[in-house]
């Protein structure tokens, strides 16, 4: 009888899970709203097939990892979009499902866009305070994710690349003096991950206290091959620990490589495991490493 009961119960709960794992958690980045927009925070995102806009109040959603792959590690991913829309799906949810099945848990950040149609926010103040906000939240919550809070690192693509060198370069230390607690703890990401980032915000010296950093990129994208080298040749000035990766084809936007048909690109996601395991970010179980297939 026990043992009916119990499959039951499985029965009964499976929905729940599935509908967890469909419907993930979004935690706004203010309770109130963006300072100085609250009065904005109930306006409607616009959504469709593959990307999201008019963004106002800027939030992160969870990805959880399964409980025993988890590792204690966390990623804030900033997709791109060119600061008009973020590419919701290929830049967004699919890194987080690949993050996830290594056990990081991710948090996909959905920040305003400085060029979206009719938009009040600047690239430049708005989209760099989401970026530190969401890092700050995520060690917030720290204790509630069984996140190690030197263990968090961010990850952009394209422009969301942009966001990432305002977090990484820019100030990014605690506010002692801050009347939220969440601004007194620190943004500063322990490692950083650019795919194919813009070019704009990148430094001409890097502090050398910048974290160990994956770039990569295609050599043929007119748009981001550039700042792959630039951000490489400054990493190696400062002696900065970095692996850069420009392959021969590829072109800017091919996400996470499901969709191309070049051997590179198609595999890219697994030079970034290799890094991940080869820089101690995360450690393989009882010897053994976990086989990713995506």
């Amino acid at each position: 009888m026990t043992k009916y009961l119990k499959l039951l119960l499985c029965i009964l709960l499976l929905p729940a899970a599935l509908w967890a794992q469909d419907h993930p958690t979004v935690i706004p980045l203010w309770p109130n709203g963006a300072p100085g927009f609250e009065q904005l925070r109930n306006e409607p995102e616009q959504a469709k097939d593959y990307w999201v806009r008019h963004i106002t109040n800027p939030s992160v959603t969870v990805f959880l990892p399964a409980k025993d792959k988890a590792n204690g590690a966390a990623v804030v991913i900033c997709p791109g979009g060119g600061h008009r829309l973020l590419v919701w799906t290929a830049e967004g949810i699919d890194p987080a499902k690949y993050l996830t099945n290594l056990g990081f848990t991710v948090f996909v950040l959905k920040y305003r866009l400085g060029r979206d149609t009719l938009s009040p926010f600047k690239i430049e103040v708005h989209d760099r305070q989401d970026g530190l906000r969401a890092m700050r939240l995520v060690r917030s919550r720290a204790a509630e994710y069984g996140i190690d809070p030197n263990r968090v690192g961010i990850m952009g693509f394209s422009a969301g690349g942009e966001v990432v060198d305002m977090v990484a370069f820019g100030p990014n230390g605690p506010d002692a003096n801050a009347p939220d607690p969440i601004d007194r703890l620190t943004a500063k990401p322990n490692f950083v991950i650019q795919i194919y980032p813009g070019p704009l915000f990148i430094p001409d010296t890097v502090p050398q206290d910048t974290p160990t950093t994956f770039l990569l990129a295609a050599d043929d994208d007119p748009c981001c091959s550039v700042s792959v080298m630039r951000l490489l040749e400054a990493y190696r000035a400062a002696k900065v620990p970095v692996e850069a990766h420009l392959f021969t084809k590829g072109g800017h936007g091919f996400n996470m490589g499901y969709r191309s048909k070049l051997r590179t690109i198609s595999t890219w996601p697994d030079r970034l495991t290799d890094w991940l395991y080869d820089n101690n970010i995360i450690a393989p179980i009882k010897g053994d490493r976990p086989k990713v297939v995506h």
